[in-house]
């Protein structure tokens, strides 16, 4: 069966975006492999799907499959995709949208000057619920990783688990040889996303992330909320973060106690119909 989709992109982060509340279709994990392939499909970070909402306090239900076929939790810089599409598509009229997500609620606002803020919730710390093999919270780690040696990072779920490491320069970073080994290492049993974050000063941060099942991206909206949640917790940010990653910028606040919130930019690309 042949639905149409919308090619997107948040700061070079690309996705497609399908809604199955107006269409019928079933997702199969080695299809999505398929159309991801850049050179023989569609090519994509990750598929998004729009469904309708399983509990009648939000607007819609939101699923997000990486490139691998696997389904994850939250991905931010979709969720700025999925709120643009549903508003282009005529799914909703409404600027603020309540979806529901694998790991809960998430609220999203589109502004006038096409702007797209995130409510992403409160970062989880506890290494159980991140999850990380780990007897208790710690703004920093130091572990032994085979094939690297001793490794510091932050730990922090943000609907999905993110370690974060401090370097002197993303550049240089060696985001291709530590990122998936740390992606799949003994202490995250579910494997976890991998942020490289250079500190500017403290509002502004540069960020390069390898995320799991995907490899590095362009951007990373939960990866960029992780980043600012663990700089702050180990002393270098304030509240009122620039993240400067290689697609573009996105602003993160948060208050060292409730909610994160994200600000960036949604953009389609095109539109076209695809046998799921």
């Amino acid at each position: 069966m042949r639905v149409k989709f919308s090619k997107m992109q948040g700061l070079g982060n690309d996705f497609v975006v399908i809604d199955l509340v107006t269409q019928t279709g079933r997702i199969r994990p080695e299809r999505v492999r398929e159309l991801s392939d850049r050179h023989f499909g569609i090519g994509f970070d990750q598929m998004l799907i729009v469904e309708r909402p399983t509990r009648p306090d939000v607007d819609f239900r939101y699923r997000i499959y990486n490139a691998d076929g696997s389904e994850v939790e939250n991905c931010g810089n979709g969720a700025r995709c999925f709120a643009r599409f549903v508003n282009e598509q005529m799914l909703t009229g409404k600027r603020d949208i309540r979806v529901e997500t694998a790991n809960g609620i998430i609220e999203l606002h589109l502004t006038s000057d096409g702007q797209v803020v995130v409510d992403m919730g409160q970062p989880i710390l506890t290494p159980a619920d991140i999850p990380m093999l780990a007897e208790q919270f710690m703004p920093e780690y130091h572990r032994h990783v085979p094939g690297i040696g001793d490794v510091r990072f932050g730990a922090v779920s943000m609907g999905n688990p993110h370690a974060v490491i401090r370097v002197n320069d993303v550049d240089s970073a060696p985001v291709h040889e530590w990122g998936p080994i740390i992606e799949s290492c003994e202490y995250f049993p579910n494997r976890v996303n991998v942020g490289f974050m250079q500190v500017v000063n403290s509002h502004a941060i540069r960020l390069r992330v390898f995320e799991r099942g995907s490899g590095e991206t362009l951007a990373c909206g939960t990866g960029a909320c992780a980043a600012v949640v663990s700089g702050q917790l180990r002393g270098w940010l304030e509240p009122g973060v620039t993240v400067s990653l290689p697609g573009g910028q996105l602003n993160i606040d948060w208050d060292g106690k409730s909610s994160v919130r994200m600000t960036g930019p949604a953009v389609t690309v095109y539109d076209g119909r695809v046998n799921l």
